[in-house]
């Protein structure tokens, strides 16, 4: 059974994202990654391009990708032929997103950084992949460190869960 601490990992997201640069995704999933013998480098590198809403182009939320890729390592559908495990990794995946769907209105970049309405398809100008700038102004923009934080927070209490 996996023994942690909620509230360090929670912090400790936070922190890679905002104090490491980390994007939203790396900095969730490598608040987890120790729990699974995941090589830091590795897990940041398979994370990576998740960051901006996947590649920034505002699609799902990065700490939601962070999420979901950990539900991979909580509930592995590694045998393409085992229906149930994928049905239990699908089942925790919607579980999990749809809790952040329900405390942040939405799983979708654009939408939680507000540059279209909530539940809107509007698209976005396209950005370039060039990542913005950590400055003051750029963290006092965006919800993503909150987000980062609930992201952990969800997964986290998933990860609990899974080992009662």
């Amino acid at each position: 059974m996996m023994e942690f601490d909620i509230e360090e990992r929670v912090a400790k997201a936070k922190r890679l994202f905002k104090e490491d640069g980390y994007n939203c995704c790396q900095a969730v999933v490598l608040a987890y990654s120790d729990l699974f013998g995941l090589d830091d480098t590795l897990a940041a590198s398979l994370s990576s391009g998740f960051g901006g809403g996947m590649g920034r182009m505002r699609e799902v939320c990065g700490s939601v990708s962070g999420m979901v890729m950990l539900a991979g390592l909580i509930s592995p559908a590694d045998d393409p032929s085992a229906k149930e495990g994928r049905t239990r990794n699908y089942a925790l995946v919607q579980e999990a997103a749809g809790e952040f769907r329900k405390i942040n209105g939405s799983i979708i970049c654009k939408e939680l950084l507000g540059l279209v309405p909530m539940g809107s398809s509007a698209a976005v100008p396209a950005e370039s992949p060039e990542p913005s700038d950590r400055t003051p102004e750029y963290y006092r923009k965006r919800p993503c460190e909150e987000l980062v934080g609930i992201s952990a927070r969800i997964i986290g209490e998933k990860l609990l869960k899974m080992n009662d």
